[in-house]
């Protein structure tokens, strides 16, 4: 399946600030130039700007343009839970490790409220650096009836927020529990690091307007190669 060509740009703008080869600072081409380099629209230049500002990895300012911002190798936490998402959770390449349906009870992640007998597609991807060191292992859980073609998708680069809205599935809320875990043998050798660490399990329930659970997933990430963080605008309006 071919690449989406916003995420094409935008995987490829990326691997060039955390390499390095845009530093810090750095200005990054306008809307208009992206147009005009990639033969795109303006939509999809709009976006590859607007996710990578999403991401942490550039801030944009109104007349002056987009930039790369320090520490480039932070993430936003509160990208984890929101429903209106449009690019990965984690920015990167992305590899899929398994994907198969199997009943709720026997998914690697709690289902709270989803009968046992229930059937769930179950999706363990990787997601590495631009060294392409192994940053984190996801683990997702989403009923079988909810998306019965999920399989169809671009698994590597699917973003299920965005999976949702794309086929009207309604989203209401997200919710994130931080985890302290010791690092288990099979996670450690995926992330390619010593088992017994204590590291952060990530851990997000999705559910549906109806209170229906919509996903369960988690992330466990390499401490020594991501560093999140919560940021929110504390600007107040001025009164009228």
């Amino acid at each position: 399946m071919a690449v989406p060509a916003y995420l094409r740009i935008r995987t490829e703008l990326e691997q060039q600030i955390q390499s390095g080869a845009l530093p810090p600072g750095a200005r990054l081409p306008t809307e208009a130039e992206l147009q005009r380099r990639y033969s795109v629209g303006r939509a999809t230049a709009q976006r590859v700007l607007t996710e990578l500002a999403h991401a942490g990895l550039v801030e944009r300012h109104r007349r002056r343009g987009t930039f790369v911002a320090e520490g480039a190798r932070q993430e936003n936490l509160l990208r984890l839970v929101n429903p209106t998402l449009r690019g990965p959770e984690i920015p990167g390449r992305h590899a899929v490790e398994s994907a198969k349906v199997v009943p709720a009870q026997d998914a690697e992640v709690a289902l709270p409220g989803v009968p046992d007998d229930t059937p769930v597609h179950q999706l363990r991807r990787l997601k590495f650096d631009s060294d392409d060191n192994p940053i984190a292992v996801e683990l997702a859980a989403i009923p079988f009836a909810l998306a019965p073609r999920l399989s169809d998708e671009d698994l590597a680069h699917l973003t299920v927020h965005d999976y949702f809205a794309r086929k009207g599935i309604p989203a209401a809320k997200s919710r994130v529990y931080v985890d302290p875990i010791l690092l288990d043998d099979a996670t450690a050798a995926r992330l390619r690091t010593e088992p017994g660490q204590a590291v952060i399990r990530l851990r997000r329930l999705t559910w549906l307007t109806g209170g229906e659970l919509a996903e369960a997933m988690w992330h466990v990430i390499r401490p020594d190669l991501v560093e999140f963080f919560i940021e929110q605008s504390v600007l107040s309006k001025p009164h009228t």
